[in-house]
């Protein structure tokens, strides 16, 4: 199979992505990929380490505070859809997948006009404005949430989960004592992103004395932005303090709570993982979505949620003292997880591209 992958911008919409190149190889080893990506996100330094041929395109969401400067990313749209249209005849894909950020626009769209087969995925509760301009264009639509199944055209979407999820799972357990930690102590993972935020960080500094003497460890990963200057702080014994885990899904299956983000490959992995968790959401992306996605969990009695702005005293030590003393809703939790796990998200988004292809 000839596949053209894109997808752009953060981590939530790049390792779906790559969760099903990894589907696809593995299903079909003699495939060939091309990946589609912007010239300056997070995509053009994570996706050449995975030896996937790649190539980029000068785009740019559009701006709505400044109209002004919309004339820039309409010039670089014309062009980057050329240069798709090049790309995509060259390569001659036999399907074209988007998860994600504003470059998917211009390279589904082009593949549409092109008469080749198309899906995208999307991740959030409420869809993004790259998914709302493709969603009458492209011939599928997975969702990782039945919430968002109403979002979209009822005979294009598919509920299929998170293809995170299943990759999560696959994962070998990390063993504690590398990081520093007790194997025998239950353990608390505060993590907000590979680069953090400085917000929830900040909170944990000034908190942090307040963990000592508990009977569980934590592991608190900073990010890279703030790791200097937040480790200038004396933290107690049982605080382990580090800037990035690489392979975070390993140290999560060894986790008995985890607080975190409430972005959509996070979700995916906890529920796929039956990890309860305390979501934090973002209050800074667009739509409010990780409130939203957050609440998914919530609504479902399968996560508990504390919002930024109401981070203070101690309200998070007590919510994780509450519920790793409390085997009764910590067990419930777990219980209603399990609902909504998918196992096989990848495998389910693999059977719906087959289809599209030998249509």
């Amino acid at each position: 199979m000839r596949v053209i992958v894109t997808a752009g911008g953060t981590g939530g919409h790049i390792y779906p992505a790559l969760a099903m190149i990894n589907k696809i190889k593995e299903k079909e080893p003699n495939s060939e990929f091309l990946y589609i990506g912007t010239h300056n996100r997070m995509e053009k330094d994570i996706i050449p380490k995975y030896n996937i041929p790649f190539e980029t395109i000068e785009i740019y969401g559009f701006n709505r505070k400044n109209i002004l400067k919309n004339f820039k990313v309409l010039k670089c749209l014309i062009k980057s859809k050329k240069k798709c249209k090049k790309l995509i005849k060259e390569f001659k894909p036999d399907i074209v997948l988007g998860f994600g950020g504003y470059v998917t626009a211009p390279v589904l769209s082009v593949a549409h006009s092109l008469g080749i087969k198309t899906l995208i995925h999307e991740q959030n509760c409420i869809p993004g404005m790259s998914n709302k301009f493709l969603m009458k264009k492209v011939d599928r639509i997975c969702v990782s949430l039945k919430s968002s199944l109403d979002a979209f055209p009822k005979e294009k979407v598919v509920f299929t989960g998170n293809p995170c999820g299943e990759d999560a799972v696959k994962k070998i357990a990390m063993d504690k004592t590398k990081l520093g930690l007790s194997k025998d102590k239950k353990l608390v993972l505060i993590v907000m992103g590979s680069l953090g935020a400085t917000t929830i960080n900040n909170y944990i500094v000034n908190i942090k004395d307040k963990f000592k003497n508990k009977d569980y460890e934590v592991l608190f990963v900073t990010g890279k932005n703030d790791y200097d200057n937040i480790i200038k702080n004396k933290f107690p014994g049982n605080v382990k303090v580090v800037p990035y885990v690489d392979g975070l899904t390993r140290i999560m299956k060894k986790t008995d709570i985890i607080v975190t983000r409430a972005g959509a490959s996070t979700l995916s992995e906890i529920i796929a993982l039956n990890l309860p968790s305390i979501l934090i959401p973002s209050p800074y992306v667009p739509n409010n979505h990780q409130f939203k996605n957050a609440m998914d969990l919530v609504n479902n009695e399968a996560g508990i949620i504390i919002e930024e702005k109401n981070l203070q005293d101690d309200i998070l030590i007590k919510e994780i003292d509450n519920l790793l003393n409390n085997q009764e809703k910590y067990n419930n939790l777990k219980n209603n997880l399990n609902k909504l796990k998918i196992d096989n998200s990848a495998s389910l988004i693999y059977e719906e591209i087959k289809k599209l292809v030998s249509d």
